[in-house]
């Protein structure tokens, strides 16, 4: 087997690799966010539980420990598996993206099925000078896609490349 076999065709696109640190930061947060959730609930539980007996309580926060770092380590972990499993491909016809490992997808959107585009950007994505290209199609389910984890730069310059070619202005 040759390392050609598993390269990818040269027309599909991985995302910027600054997006694993995005990622790493995000999933840092919402682990902070839930532990402290659960700390919290655990204390109300103490202080509300007077029947519970002490054992339990002690269990609870004994859970919490490993929870934490649990969330954390997959916090970094993860985000370099999901970077290497995600790609994207656009030509004259059609916009594909693929992504995910455990639960693969792959949206395929016809070009003349766009009918606007959106560049966006949180605040954190704009510290890693990252971007969102959302494309509105027709329809009512399923009618966004995004695609995220791009340079902004690059989020630009697709969007630009798929506007309507023989695109007039409206007056409407």
């Amino acid at each position: 087997m040759t390392s050609e076999s598993t390269a990818q065709p040269p027309d599909w696109h991985h995302l910027d690799s600054r997006k694993i640190q995005l990622d790493r930061i995000t999933g840092w947060i919402s682990s902070a966010v839930l532990s402290l959730g659960f700390l919290f609930a655990a204390g109300i539980f103490a202080l509300v539980g007077d029947d519970v007996p002490g054992w339990i309580r002690f269990g609870v926060v004994i859970l919490w420990v490993p929870l934490t770092i649990g969330l954390a380590v997959l916090s970094y972990l993860w985000p370099p598996v999901e970077y290497r499993h995600a790609r994207y491909r656009i030509d004259d016809e059609l916009i594909e993206i693929q992504r995910g490992l455990v639960w693969r997808m792959s949206i395929a959107v016809p070009r003349s099925r766009v009918q606007h585009l959106d560049v966006t950007q949180g605040p954190l994505q704009r510290r890693y000078g990252l971007g969102v290209l959302v494309i509105h199609t027709a329809g009512t389910e399923h009618s966004q896609v995004s695609l995220d984890g791009l340079a902004y730069e690059i989020a630009q310059a697709l969007r630009d490349r798929l506007l309507p070619r023989d695109a007039q202005i409206d007056g409407v």
